[in-house]
């Protein structure tokens, strides 16, 4: 079994208190001082696990998620576990948008961080899920993919076959960017539109069916100069 940890984060005294009491626990903890070397070490070690600090000296924790679930095949899908000192409640709210499986602030005791740790390996795999289950649910959302339909809170969206497809793509990677070329790309399966750029309006007509308000999504974000990214976490 897997009980390999990587945990990025700048505080070194941190870094080894951690490493010795998970330890205690069954979990080898290898640690990295800085996003980039970090992001590294997690391609090499493929750990079960990312224990990740918000703040960090060459680039943010936001900008790690989101380069980790950017990455190919399963290590986009690496559960993250993101530490920080601030008490902003929106630096959670987007850490958990950006991709991240849960969020203990600073200072935390250890054994709540090891309950934490062994709370998200417990979740079935999300993206296994999706991919083998024919209904998705995201909150209030569910996406029925055999009979073709979504609704939110019990309420039918409607959607062309088309809208759905973009929507099932992205459903299936919750919690990873996508660029728009990626996104026409998941959909190659089926004859496309020629649409190039109005994959926005597209992106347009389905807030318009699935969010509350589609001034303020919640449910699929922009990210600036990239792209798209589904929320994992919803209500």
């Amino acid at each position: 079994m897997n009980n390999s940890l990587l945990m990025i984060e700048d505080d070194e005294r941190l870094a080894r208190m951690v490493s010795e009491y998970l330890s205690q626990s069954g979990y080898s903890v290898r640690h990295a001082g800085e996003g980039a070397s970090g992001l590294a070490l997690l391609q090499d070690l493929a750990p079960q696990m990312v224990i990740l600090d918000l703040m960090l000296p060459d680039m943010d924790g936001l900008e790690v998620c989101r380069r980790i679930r950017a990455l190919p095949g399963s290590l986009a899908s690496t559960p993250i576990l993101m530490l920080t000192a601030k008490g902003d409640p929106m630096d959670r709210i987007v850490g958990l948008e950006m991709g991240a499986d849960d969020y203990l602030p600073k200072p935390f005791e250890p054994r709540e961080l090891l309950a934490r740790i062994r709370a998200v390996l417990r979740r079935p795999a999300e993206s296994a899920q999706l991919a083998g289950g024919s209904r998705l649910r995201f909150g209030s959302l569910e996406i029925d993919k055999d009979a073709r339909t979504v609704n939110v809170s019990g309420r039918m969206c409607d959607l062309t076959s088309y809208q759905f497809d973009l929507l099932v793509a992205l459903a299936e990677r919750a919690g990873r960017v996508l660029s728009r070329d990626q996104i026409m790309e998941a959909v190659r399966g089926r004859e496309l539109e020629a649409f190039d750029r109005s994959i926005d309006v597209h992106m347009g007509r389905i807030r318009a069916a699935i969010e509350e308000d589609v001034k303020a999504p919640k449910r699929i974000l922009t990210v600036r100069g990239v792209g798209y990214v589904f929320a994992r976490h919803q209500d």
